[in-house]
């Protein structure tokens, strides 16, 4: 990739951190919050975008963008009152900016009439009081490096006069002296000192002076460095804050100084003063913004305050500065390839712990000791590169906004989403594989949830349905909970449904959860139309093959009158987990750490027998079904004395408890997870694979489904594998 494509590359992907902030910011302005620190934040975001669009004249971007800005700009002002129109306005231009940013970045086509729609909305909204759209941004200066045939190049220092349309015959005070040194990761980002200049022109009548003087020698130049200063007379009306906007994408970059001045009621357009010696001196009122430092890191020496500073900006001067945490960005293949090597290093430690117990070391030796070091160093290599890969819920939750603005736009009614927890971490791969699950449950929520508003004011309740999404850490797993304060799922209708369709027997004697998870049977819908939104009953079970491809689990709860719950239990990463190690017939799996609530050795007055085959434990006053692995899995014909076997209780999404019987407990680990149905093909019951110490390969069993098709095979009599044909 050239560099040209890597700087445009990095502006998309900061473009999408933009976005993500404009959206929260109209959100919360949205639910009331308008302080100036919410609407700044909120332009600050659409002119950042304008910035970079601008630079790589994308001009569809800029000028919609200049549209949403100059509204924004009126808001922030006070010109303008955020009413609840318009802010509904301002969040249907967020989604046309998202849709102008991926247009431009991937070269698709754009929607031109809904994008005029908005900025006419936009204009409207703004009244005559908008400035009029930005000039064309022009091509930034060509620079020819010097060849053997060019004339000599001069070095010696330059004034430059930028000028703006002419200015009102009474110049605006104050003048504004601005002091300008870019560093050269100013220039490395793709900023350009001329644009800086050129945007100061726009905000009044300005003067320029380039000191060159710290060019050196054309061959000890460096390309990549920066060598020149400059030195600019600002005369405008315009506020500080609105000067300090245009330099707020270099302000980490450079060396800035914005003072000003009383003594110069405005600036000399004919003839820009020389290059000062030293830096001017300071006075009433004292520099507005310094920020100081270099390549070398030093700090740079600070002009004393003035004598007629107050005490306040002399406390806030000498305040210690909060630095932001340093990022960078990683390209997400080389993420991928660290954590498979840091699995392959689980798996080789494993496997030298194993050789090492082989050969009948004493725990007490000194390599004992150094294996169980290096399996602690292991582990935690292991979850610092998984953390790399963790990433809040919060991206994935922001793009749901917009589905519901959509939709409650399409079906007339009217709901808001909430949500709750967005910092919680998880693995980038789950947030990528559960969007379109999650996606097609707030569509569910909206158009069969929550009633129109006429209807809802009609039970009592607020014209606006909520739609909550939240996401919180649980017993080493993602909960994500999707849901609504509408009318509730109405089983009669579903158990009509199902009956009519022939999936159920019309005599069934069926729980009110089990008439909820109707909903997941492949063709269930109750949709009385089909719609572009819902109604083919193509929907709900496939969200439940997808969490379930995931390792994870789909629960509903519902009360009539007062909405659904659909909560969601996932792992927090597809790359391992906490298994513990059993051995079953002469085979050896893993039962995930998480689904296990107790281990035992049954007495024989705790087996009872129930049936011809069946058997029960008594488990805390209650009785669960005991369940053979191995006879399951075909591992062996007759089932194993559970007197002579380990009990392992485990309990299921569905809070359904179950006793698996196995022969004995080797260990309890961190095990790397390996795609069966990549490497092999999916086989029900078992979650995925991982690869031992000794080099094996053992399964990893899915519990949830695992016992789900066990107690569907239990009335045939036949083991797992036979039933699943």
């Amino acid at each position: 990739m050239d560099t040209i494509a890597a700087i445009r590359e990095t502006f998309f992907q900061e473009c999408e951190e933009q976005l993500a902030e404009l959206e929260v910011g109209l959100e919360e302005m949205e639910s009331g919050v308008s302080d100036a620190e919410t609407v700044n934040a909120v332009f600050r975001a659409v002119h950042s975008i304008k910035g970079g669009a601008g630079a790589f004249k994308l001009d569809r971007l800029v000028r919609f963008a200049h549209t949403f800005e100059t509204t924004l700009d009126l808001i922030r002002g006070g010109r303008l009152a955020p009413s609840v129109p318009l802010l509904k306005t301002m969040l249907r231009a967020a989604d046309v900016l998202a849709d102008l940013v991926k247009a431009s970045r991937n070269d698709d086509p754009v929607d031109e009439a809904r994008m005029e729609t908005l900025i006419g909305e936009l204009k409207s909204a703004a009244g005559a009081r908008a400035p009029a759209a930005p000039p064309p941004v022009a091509p930034p200066p060509s620079f020819d490096p010097p060849t053997g045939d060019d004339e000599p190049f001069d070095f010696t220092p330059t004034m430059i006069s930028i000028e703006n349309e002419p200015a009102p015959a009474a110049p605006p005070t104050p003048v504004y002296v601005i002091q300008l040194t870019p560093r050269p990761e100013l220039y490395r980002k793709g900023n350009e000192t001329t644009r800086l200049l050129r945007e100061l022109a726009r905000l009044g009548e300005v003067s320029v002076v380039c000191d060159s003087r710290s060019l050196p020698p054309l061959d000890e130049l460096d390309p990549e460095g920066a060598y020149l200063s400059w030195r600019a007379e600002l005369t405008t009306g315009e506020s500080l804050a609105t000067i300090e906007e245009v330099f707020e994408f270099v302000i980490d970059d450079c060396d800035l100084d914005i003072v000003a001045r009383a003594d110069a009621p405005q600036a000399s357009r004919a003839a820009p003063p020389a290059p000062p010696a030293a830096p001017p001196p300071r006075v009433s009122p004292p520099p507005l913004r310094l920020v100081s430092g270099g390549e070398d890191g030093k700090e740079a020496e600070r002009p004393a305050p003035s004598a007629a500073a107050p005490e306040a900006d002399k406390g806030r001067a000498e305040a210690p500065k909060t630095e932001a945490a340093a990022t960078i960005r990683v390209d997400l293949e080389r993420v991928d390839r660290l954590i498979n090597l840091v699995g392959e290093l689980v798996i080789n430690q494993a496997m030298l712990s194993q050789r090492v117990t082989e050969a009948g070391l004493a725990r007490a030796s000194s390599v004992a000791a150094g294996l169980a070091a290096l399996e602690q160093l292991t582990r935690e290599i292991q979850e610092g590169v998984m953390a790399i890969r963790a990433q809040p819920v919060k991206t994935l939750f922001q793009r749901m906004s917009r589905i519901v603005r959509e939709l409650t736009d399409a079906t007339g009614k009217s709901a808001r989403l909430k949500t709750e927890g967005e910092a919680t971490e998880v693995d980038r791969t789950v947030i990528e594989r559960i969007a379109d699950p999650l996606t097609h449950m707030i569509r569910n929520a909206v158009d069969h949830g929550v009633e129109t508003p006429e209807v809802r004011e009609a039970a009592g309740k607020p014209a606006q349905g909520e739609v909550r999404l939240s996401a919180a850490h649980r017993s080493g797993r993602i909960i994500i909970e999707v849901s609504d304060d509408g009318a509730g799922i109405d089983r009669a209708r579903v158990r009509e449904i199902a009956i009519k369709k022939e999936l159920i027997a019309p005599d069934a004697q069926l729980s009110d959860s089990e008439i909820d998870n109707l909903l997941f049977l492949p063709g269930f819908s109750t949709a009385k139309s089909v719609s572009d939104i819902s109604g083919r009953g193509v929907g709900m079970d496939v969200v439940k093959r997808s969490i379930q491809a995931l390792g994870g689990r789909i629960a509903i709860s519902s009360r009539p009158g007062q909405g659904s719950t659909f909560s969601m239990s996932l792992p927090l990463t597809l790359a391992v987990l906490d298994g513990m190690v059993v051995k079953v017939a002469d085979q050896t799996l893993v039962v995930p750490l998480t689904a296990i609530v107790e281990t035992l050795r049954p007495k024989r007055s705790d087996v009872h027998a129930l049936g011809v085959n069946a058997r029960v434990i008594s488990d805390r006053g209650g009785f669960a079904p005991l369940i053979d692995v191995g006879q399951e899995l075909g591992y062996r014909a007759t089932p194993a004395d559970p007197l002579e076997s380990v009990v392992l209780v485990v309990e299921t999404e569905e809070s359904t408890r179950c006793a698996l019987v196995v022969d004995a407990i080797h260990d309890q680990r961190q095990v790397v997870i390996k795609s069966l149905e990549a490497n092999y093909r999916k086989v029900p019951g078992i979650a995925a694979a991982t690869i031992l110490g000794d080099g094996r390969v053992a399964l990893i069993l899915d519990i949830d489904t695992f016992v789900a098709r066990t107690n569907r095979s239990a009335a045939s009599s036949e083991p797992l594998f036979a039933a699943a044909g």
